[in-house]
């Protein structure tokens, strides 16, 4: 499996790490867990910056659409997403479709600004 994560009940935050080609399977099981364990207003750490994916437009689109849908259902945590240069404009079109939630999102160079960040929201 390409993408692991950690639901962190305790400290309310979320902290997934792709590490090779991730599948839309792979993000709709992750967002599923998400949901099912009612964190959706949990800190969430994305860490792609060793990640890639072979998804094709139609699955970028469709999972874009599947995120936006939570966000009708209540609030959403703060996002904090690492990403290569070269991967921006592919996460781009995801997060673009992400930014009509009403929560601080940002895109990090490095996991450790992404976690500091992530921290000063801590409540």
């Amino acid at each position: 499996m390409s993408l692991n994560w950690t639901i962190d009940s305790e400290t309310r935050l979320i902290t997934a790490i792709a590490d090779g080609d991730v599948t839309r399977r792979e993000v709709e099981t992750f967002v599923d867990e998400m949901a099912s364990s009612g964190a959706m207003t949990y800190r969430k750490l994305f860490n792609g910056s060793r990640g890639d994916t072979g998804m094709s437009a139609a699955d970028l689109l469709a999972l874009g659409a599947r995120f936006r849908s939570f966000h009708a259902l209540g609030p959403m945590g703060p996002l904090a997403v690492v990403v290569p240069d070269d991967k921006a404009e592919l996460v781009a079109r995801v997060l673009g479709m992400l930014a009509a939630a009403d929560r601080p999102m940002r895109v990090f160079r490095t996991p450790a600004l992404a976690r500091r960040w992530l921290e000063s929201l801590a409540k």
